[in-house]
């Protein structure tokens, strides 16, 4: 049975740094016997529709091994299904709909997002940002944006994160990734 994902890549594009054009991102991940391949932004967002039986973690692997033998590089991926990225929008604690793209994010994890690893953060601190935990993902809100935002520093800490692929997307990310896997 056909299922439609979202392939998340962490820190490509970014500077000139780890170019990976999404015409050639799309040719990969089409390489891979996926259909449907639509890219969204210059960042390392694609969706893609497939009859593979494969989990996440393995359709993960599988794009990565293969973004590297096509770049000569290795780009940390999060493949999610459309089911999970409709989830993680219904799920916002934030009033998403009365906020600016640019203030609220998400932040996919690999793994569970346990609360232990953030514990130590004092978020009283950081008033007005606020985080939320929810399954495989922070959301974060930043009302002057995450560029300037110290939560998001902390939040992003590797010893917080410690293990877990992490990247973050904003709002109007999110949505848009939402819209393109039900497109199919």
């Amino acid at each position: 049975m056909a299922k439609t994902y979202a392939a998340l890549l962490r820190g490509i594009n970014v500077s000139g740094h780890r170019k990976v054009p999404m015409a050639e991102l799309r040719s990969v991940i089409e390489g891979l016997g996926h259909r449907n391949v639509r890219t969204h932004l210059q960042s390392g967002n694609a969706v893609f529709t497939t009859d593979s039986a494969g989990t996440e973690d393995e359709l993960t692997a599988e794009l990565e091994d293969a973004i590297e033998g096509r770049f000569g590089f290795r780009v940390d991926c999060l493949v999610r299904d459309g089911d999970y990225l409709a989830a993680v929008a219904e799920a916002c604690p934030f009033p998403a709909a009365e906020l600016e793209g640019k203030q609220l994010h998400a932040i996919y994890y690999s793994g569970p997002a346990a609360p232990e690893r953030f514990a130590s953060i004092d978020r009283e601190a950081y008033l007005p940002e606020e985080f939320a935990l929810g399954d495989r993902v922070l959301y974060l809100y930043v009302p002057e944006g995450l560029g300037r935002s110290k939560l998001g520093e902390v939040v992003s800490r590797p010893a917080v994160v410690k293990g877990l692929v992490a990247t973050a997307r904003n709002w109007n990310t999110v949505v848009k990734l939402v819209e393109m896997t039900r497109e199919g």
